[in-house]
């Protein structure tokens, strides 16, 4: 939607479509390959155990060596989709 080529400036483009210019200029960082390990498991214990909370989330992992706080743990989830 914007061209950096074109005669309008990325600025006057993003006022036009009304688009922030935080938006047009973010680039999103890759995720560290130890994070998306993390996010595996606890997806895979979150579909083996869809009623644990944070805390036995949190366990779930600690019992597997892998240490995480308790709100990362259910956050790690929801991002593997």
């Amino acid at each position: 939607m914007i061209d950096r080529e074109h005669n309008l400036s990325v600025v006057r483009q993003a006022k036009l479509l009304s688009f922030s210019r935080g938006t047009v200029y973010y680039l999103p960082r890759p995720v560290p390959d130890g994070d998306l390990a993390v996010m595996r498991r606890s997806d895979e214990l979150h579909l083996d155990y869809p009623f644990a909370g944070s805390r036995m989330l949190q366990g779930l992992l600690k019992g597997e060596g892998i240490e995480v706080g308790r709100w990362s743990a259910p956050r790690f989830t929801g991002h593997v989709g």
